[in-house]
């Protein structure tokens, strides 16, 4: 699966854009399958912006993005919802977590969504190479944010996907969970020979990338 933008500009940042120089905003960029892409930026250029736009959660742009040459816009609710359970899985910055669900309960929602892609053990070795296997019945309320935010990766790893695409991820980690998160990530990803998209306002390289863009 191919991701392309074409001259994608966010309409809220468009005057802020005219001063700045960006390798995606305003730009023909397409994203091959398998390609490992990390986009560095600092606060308030984009970053989740763009995220929501290649998940459609935003549409408030000008220009196309387009999966495998298709106009998202053109998508149906149908549609969009089989490429969100079969070819792009999602960590979003905010995480999004249901609060009164335990951590569990929120990565098991996940894997049953659609024919379940990873046996309920893989979710009980995962937990533990993250370190959050003491967390896991706990409300995700009174989870910490880093905790929250492994459970979020794990949720993440438990579907079937093309693209994983990340933002800023490691960002409540310290740098021994960060590696382990990122480990298992690229592990989850060489098995699958699926590509990552990942926001990020730091120089610590996680992961080999096939390419560093700036917005």
């Amino acid at each position: 699966m191919t991701i392309s933008l074409h001259e994608v500009v966010p309409v809220p940042l468009k005057e802020k854009l005219l001063k700045q120089v960006s390798d995606i905003w305003n730009r023909a960029i397409v994203f091959n399958a398998s390609e490992w892409i990390k986009i560095k930026a600092p606060s308030g250029t984009g970053k989740t912006t763009f995220i929501h736009s290649l998940y459609k959660l935003r549409t408030d742009y000008t220009g196309e993005i387009k999966w495998d040459n298709r106009n998202i816009l053109t998508l149906s609710a149908e549609e969009l919802a089989v490429v969100r359970q079969h070819k792009i899985s999602i960590v979003f910055q905010d995480l999004r977590l249901f609060p009164h669900l335990t951590a569990y309960e929120n990565i098991e929602l996940n894997r049953v969504l659609q024919d379940p892609y990873c046996e309920k053990e893989q979710i009980l070795e995962m937990a533990a190479v993250l370190g959050v296997t003491h967390i896991l019945q706990q409300p995700a309320s009174i989870c910490s944010y880093g905790e929250q935010q492994r459970i979020a990766i794990i949720r993440a790893l438990v579907q079937p996907f093309e693209w994983l695409i990340m933002d800023e991820p490691f960002s409540h980690l310290d740098k021994t969970n960060a590696a382990k998160a990122a480990n298992l990530i690229a592990d989850a990803c060489k098995k699958r020979n699926a590509g990552i998209i990942i926001t990020d306002l730091h120089d610590d390289d996680h992961f080999l990338y096939s390419s560093k863009l700036a917005l």
